[in-house]
């Protein structure tokens, strides 16, 4: 009984660079050169979702990988240098964040479970108990964000995943290689390792991690090299690690939450609000007499009286029903913001507060956690910028409010006098007003419709009426009219106060500045404050093995990067990192492997040996009569299935037509020999590899011969028993979709 049977098969209009399986559902992922993502079920390859390319995001996909779940796709794009994270569910884009440079290998890797680490789980939620659960973004609003919606507010939250630590590991084109808690937390950036990066494996004891690099000598060509990093300290720290990790990625997602509030307020905050400043404006430019706009206005107030210019902007120009309507959208905006300020910012703020003083606790357990990198003083620094962000929330609340009034009043009196313009009859509720309210008034328009020559050098108009927006800007300049500071009592005791005045327990207010502002300086203390651990940890991280491998092959046909040999694997239960691959140009019928502690101390017997890929294949003529059949491989591609078995591509020799085989090749059976390899140091190790060890190829009945198809790679996932085969006939990749029985 054939050992594989197959699913389906389908053909693709674009050629696909990168494709894997998810670890825990029937999900296959891909990437063709268009820059489209696509995610297809195993059944009848039926696809899921795609996701097209974006000039905001990138359109060069140059790596893909899951998150240990399964909920999570992460992916690379080499235009824009930017790694994305995306919701497997709803196929939007969750998180994005940029690199140095173009990263062209990632590794999401799960921790195992340690013992040590279970009083930490139990204490995870103790944030629940003393803070409110973040409100949901309003689904109301409309936001010109190309990547995030407010809809997206729960799954951002959501983005921790599992409490377990899971590391998303990135390699760059220039030997760079940096590694993310749960995908968001740059926990470790690494000396830059000799070459390119062209796979990586973090061990799930994170004692250390394998990379296979591609390195340029002196002569121009290249060489593929195996190297081995000791990440001891991470393992050793291990539960030190998570709480932290955890925390500065709760802190990650709280900052993300905040830009999310801050977008709604600024979609809230309508171009409408806007539309009596600029009728004012034109309206100076446009009349003949010398009067300022804000004593014709006065004079309507207290006489009644108003000058041809200003009876047609009022009547021809605002109108009595526009006056109507800009008042309730005014009134409506500053609602929306005004809720959003109360429920979202204020709540994020406190919450970004409580988890960076948890932080700050742990920077002064030095005993746990001065190894690590924590920094108290920079994390007082980010505990400073999140309170005078908060302090800016409530000055803008402030002025919401102050604003509001002002405005109600203005309409109301401005209503009546339109009315009485048109000889219109006015409600009596409208018509009364004290000299309370007329004094009210006149205050607004000395202070609001006066002409600010500096604001028309700066902005190109002469009033700022509505006060709000200048806060919700995302510009460096000053507020063009900041909050009033006379008269307060607070302010003036902290001048006279020769000790509060400096006291780093007092958050600066930044009184010149906008919300935009005060909230950069936040993200970027924060961000000083989560790159002190990365850069120790990434110090600690020492080369424990460099091993030449094999030269390059010049090769005519370009092979995309996440299809070519060497494969890595982390065997979990044998605490290994495991490599398979070829050497084509030396000894095209091998395939080689090599299997390396995680421990770099650890002694690994039978560490490296090859398999010779001659196969004597039984079958029967027409007659019955038995008949041997001796075929001659060359590997094509070769995956780890599991722990103890190989998913190869085998292709036959020119005398067999060039017959294609998957195979699976049981790892215990290769292991059985008994000859030790003795490395030679300092030469590479094609220039010795007639010494390796070799064993036979040991099939039985687990291949199947691929027919009518010309295939090239595949991608396998030993959990759910299944392979993906692809050719490539033309452009138009082929596809067959392989279960094991």
């Amino acid at each position: 009984m054939p050992a594989f049977r197959q699913v389906g098969e389908k053909q693709l209009p674009n050629p696909v660079l990168c494709m894997a399986w998810s670890p825990k559902r029937d999900l296959i992922a891909l990437a063709n050169t268009t820059g489209e993502l696509l995610l297809h079920r195993l059944a009848s390859f039926q696809r899921v979702w795609s996701l097209p390319p974006s000039e905001y995001t990138g359109k060069e996909i140059t790596a893909l990988a899951w998150r240990p779940d399964g909920k999570i796709l992460a992916f690379s794009l080499g235009d824009t240098k930017q790694v994305v994270l995306c919701d497997v569910e709803k196929a939007e884009i969750l998180h994005m964040f940029p690199m140095q440079s173009s990263v062209t290998c990632m590794n999401w890797m799960e921790v195992e479970e340690n013992s040590s680490l279970g009083s930490f789980y139990n204490s995870e939620d103790e944030s629940k108990l003393f803070l409110p659960e973040l409100p949901t973004l309003p689904k109301s609003y409309s936001t010109t964000s190309k990547i995030f919606s407010e809809e997206k507010s729960d799954e951002i939250l959501n983005l921790l995943g599992e409490v377990r630590l899971n590391i998303l590991v990135l390699g760059g084109d220039s030997g760079s290689v940096e590694l993310y808690a749960y995908g968001m937390y740059r926990i470790a950036t690494l000396g830059e390792v000799s070459g390119t990066c062209r796979s990586l494996s973090l061990s799930s004891d994170l004692k250390s991690l394998s990379l296979i690099t591609e390195v340029e000598s002196s002569d121009s060509t290249s060489g593929i090299c195996y190297v081995q990093l000791d990440t001891g300290l991470l393992s050793e720290c291990l539960p030190e690690v998570t709480r932290m990790a955890r925390k500065f990625t709760h802190i990650s997602t709280l900052l993300q939450y905040l830009h999310l509030s801050l977008t709604c307020m600024c979609e809230a905050w309508e171009d409408i609000l806007m539309q009596m400043d600029l009728r004012l404006t034109k309206f100076v430019q446009e009349k003949n007499t010398s009067t300022q706009v804000q004593d014709e206005f006065l004079d309507l107030l207290l006489w009644g009286q108003s000058s041809p210019e200003l009876q047609a902007l009022l009547m021809n120009q605002l109108t009595v029903k526009g006056l109507k309507k800009l008042g309730q959208s005014i009134e409506s905006s500053y609602t929306s913001i005004q809720k959003l300020v109360i429920s979202h910012l204020q709540s994020g703020s406190e919450a970004l507060l409580y988890q960076l003083s948890e932080v700050r606790g742990m920077s002064l357990w030095k005993q746990k956690f001065e190894r690590l990198g924590l920094d108290s003083e920079a994390i007082d620094g980010a505990i400073t910028a999140v309170g005078s962000f908060s302090l800016k929330a409530n000055e803008l609340l402030q002025v919401i409010d102050k604003s509001m009034k002002n405005f109600k009043a203005f309409f109301r009196w401005l209503y009546v006098a339109m009315l009485r313009m048109c000889d219109e009859h006015v409600p009596p509720e409208l018509n009364k007003m004290t000299q309370k309210d007329i004094a009210f008034v006149a205050d607004f328009l000395s202070e609001h419709f006066s002409k600010n020559e500096e604001l028309f050098d700066r902005k190109g108009k002469y009033f700022n009426v509505e006060q709000v927006g200048q806060y919700l800007k995302d510009e460096d300049e000053d507020l063009v009219s900041p909050p009033n500071a006379k008269g307060n009592q607070w302010l003036k005791f902290l001048q006279d106060s020769t000790h509060l005045k400096e006291s780093p327990l007092l958050f600066p207010s930044y009184p010149q500045k906008s919300l935009h502002f005060v909230k950069r300086r936040m993200e970027k203390m924060i961000e000083l404050c989560l790159q002190k651990p990365a850069e120790v940890i990434g110090k600690s991280v020492k080369q424990a093995l460099f091993m030449p491998l094999y030269a390059v092959p010049d090769s005519s046909e370009k092979i995309p990067r996440l299809f070519e040999l060497p494969s890595l694997w982390n065997d979990r239960k044998g605490k290994m990192h495991c490599v398979v691959f070829c050497m084509p140009e030396i000894s095209p019928s091998k395939l080689y492997l090599l299997r390396k502690g995680t421990d770099p101390n650890r002694y690994i017997p039978n560490s490296f040996l090859s398999i010779d890929l001659s196969h004597y294949l039984d079958s029967s003529d027409d007659n019955g009569a038995a008949a041997q059949f001796h075929y001659v491989y060359s590997c094509l591609d070769a995956r780890f299935y599991d722990d103890e078995m190989l998913t190869v591509v085998l292709q036959g020799s020119e005398d067999q037509n060039h017959r294609r085989v998957l195979a699976q090749v049981s790892l215990a059976s290769s292991l059985s020999c008994e000859t030790e390899f003795c490395w030679e140091p300092g030469v590479r190790l094609d220039q010795q590899c007639s010494s390796i060890p070799c064993q036979g190829l040991v099939l039985g009945n687990q291949w199947r011969e691929l027919e009518n198809m010309k295939a090239q790679f595949v991608a396998v996932n030993g959990i759910r028993k299944v392979a993906c085969v692809v050719s490539f006939r033309g452009i138009i990749p082929n596809f067959q979709h392989i279960k094991s029985d």
